[in-house]
């Protein structure tokens, strides 16, 4: 993605001395400029400067201009400004961030030629208001099809204030893909590719939020980068309609598994999942999703080798009650049951991040981000609408604790 905003390349306004020779000019070492030069810095040297107003220079008398001024972070990042055309006046184009150490370096040119330089360092304020962001998931290997997602400390509504803070998060990855942020709601974002990630892929996420004006009062907060990889792209298709399971491995067939599906009024969710996570026992009760005890469909069972994609429940798992309808029909409350040997070697083949995709069934479509990571079933002209950044590229750069969703705790229910 494209960066913008506080942090860019450097400005570098220069002229030509005015007279004496270049050679006369460019051998004579700098003289000290710092009575020259005015700054609307706090004089002390103590009190920090306000980030909400700007950096101020300017010549006193008519005996120098400046030529050239440079102000960088203690990270090395350069700030913008402008020169006036005189030469007399210089300042800040973007605001200050909170909280940070400036190095200004300025360059004059006296009457006869001579250059001069002075170096201000200069500290902000820190901000009384930061918003703070949490990258999700930890730090791994995923499968090609684990979103990125971003929680901010507190809500973002105004359009504005939404670009500054998704301009400043950055997904880079190698290979490069194309790919975008997309507002789930004012406190969190979700990015993936317009396709899944490539297999074998690193991808780096950070932001340059930290000390950054968002509105008003609030400023960014630190962010913990996280770097990911991909494996293998693994694909499991389940057609609900065959009864049956394909899995793939980098595009070719590598295990074809008799299954059963959610019978009516039950029926799995079509649409693409992604494997949230897997528990080698899961004790399933159908009460805890809505189910009477006593009814007809209640349960009560020990389930093993269940992979979650769903957070209300919805898992692939061993059912050795049921082998007798795998391949057959549909009698689950919902999960993808099968035999427990082949339960096993799915919950051995694939890892969090891949990509569980049901077909031909009677249920509605997976949803995009209420239970899980139904992002992929998502058209990506509608996905691309959702990111505050209209006319910015939506490309990654080529540079090279799986979170729960804490309101989505009350709907952690295994669903058989």
């Amino acid at each position: 993605m494209l960066s913008c905003g506080l942090l860019l390349v450097p400005l570098a306004v220069s002229t030509a001395a005015c007279g004496g020779s270049a050679s006369e000019t460019l051998s004579t070492n700098p003289y000290d400029a710092s009575d020259q030069i005015s700054a609307n810095t706090p004089a002390d040297g103590r009190t920090k400067a306000d980030p909400d107003k700007p950096l101020e220079l300017a010549v006193k008398g008519d005996e120098a201009r400046i030529t050239d001024v440079t102000a960088t972070d203690a990270t090395g990042r350069y700030i913008r400004g402008e020169l006036s055309a005189d030469g007399k006046h210089w300042r800040t184009t973007v605001p200050l961030a909170a909280g940070t150490h400036y190095t200004v370096q300025v360059s004059t040119e006296g009457e006869d030629g001579t250059p001069g330089r002075k170096t201000l360092v200069v500290s902000t304020k820190d901000a009384d208001d930061r918003l703070t962001v949490k990258f999700g998931p930890e730090s791994g290997e995923y499968g090609v099809g684990q979103p990125v997602t971003a929680e901010l400390s507190k809500p973002v509504t105004d359009p504005k204030a939404r670009a500054v803070v998704e301009s400043a998060l950055k997904v880079d990855s190698m290979p490069r893909v194309e790919g975008a942020w997309h507002w789930v709601d004012g406190k969190k974002l979700h990015f993936r590719p317009k396709e899944y990630w490539p297999a074998h892929a690193t991808i780096a996420v950070h932001s340059n939020l930290d000390g950054l004006k968002i509105s008003g009062g609030l400023y960014g907060g630190p962010a913990k980068p996280v770097r990911l990889t991909t494996g293998d792209r693994v694909e499991a298709v389940t057609d609900a309609g065959a009864h049956q399971m394909t899995v793939l491995r980098n595009g070719k067939s590598i295990n074809t598994i008799p299954v059963t599906t959610g019978k009516p009024g039950f029926s799995t969710r079509n649409g693409v999942k992604v494997v949230l996570g897997k528990e080698s026992f899961v004790r399933m009760r159908s009460a805890t999703v809505g189910i009477a005890a006593g009814s007809s469909d209640a349960y009560d069972l020990p389930v093993y080798w269940a992979t979650r994609v769903t957070w209300s429940g919805e898992y692939v798992h061993a059912a050795p009650w049921s082998v007798g309808s795998q391949g057959a029909a549909n009698v689950s409350h919902g999960c993808t049951g099968m035999s427990t040997g082949n339960a096993q070697w799915f919950f051995n083949t694939v890892r969090v991040g891949d990509i569980v995709k049901v077909v031909n069934s009677g249920g509605a479509t997976m949803t995009p981000f209420d239970n899980g990571f139904g992002d992929w079933n998502m058209p990506w002209k509608e996905w691309r609408a959702g990111s505050a950044l209209k006319n910015n590229a939506s490309t990654t750069t080529g540079a090279a604790e799986r979170e729960q969703n804490p309101a989505a705790v009350a709907r952690l229910r295994p669903q058989f």
